[in-house]
């Protein structure tokens, strides 16, 4: 080990992050560490969600609103409270939303 402390438990501030992003959308890490990375996506339509394929596993949980989530060409009805996988280097995006909040699970590295 490298000698420093074991990082517990710790509160992620999931609604600030939504309240920050509200108006024009983006991505903000929540938190970080060796093999987790969880973040905050909000997407305001018209702006079209630009993602490409991401080198890791991830999981999107809708926080807010629904949308329809397009991985390699199969569409995926998305709405608050469900949540859905995405595996590593597949194409995915999503579509059909007007205002639209995730909570994004990437596992880091794993491979």
């Amino acid at each position: 080990m490298s000698g420093q402390p074991l990082q517990t438990a710790r509160p992620f501030d999931i609604a600030g992050a939504r309240q920050r992003l509200r108006e024009s959308g983006g991505y903000e890490i929540i938190h970080k560490s060796v093999g987790l990375e969880i973040g905050v996506y909000v997407l305001v339509a018209p702006e079209p969600d630009h993602q490409q394929p991401h080198a890791d596993d991830e999981v999107y949980v809708v926080l807010e609103g629904s949308g329809t989530l397009d991985v390699e060409g199969e569409r995926v009805e998305l709405r608050e409270g469900q949540a859905a996988f995405v595996p590593a280097g597949a194409l995915h995006r999503f579509v059909g939303y007007e205002q639209l909040s995730v909570l994004v699970i990437f596992e880091k590295g794993q491979r």
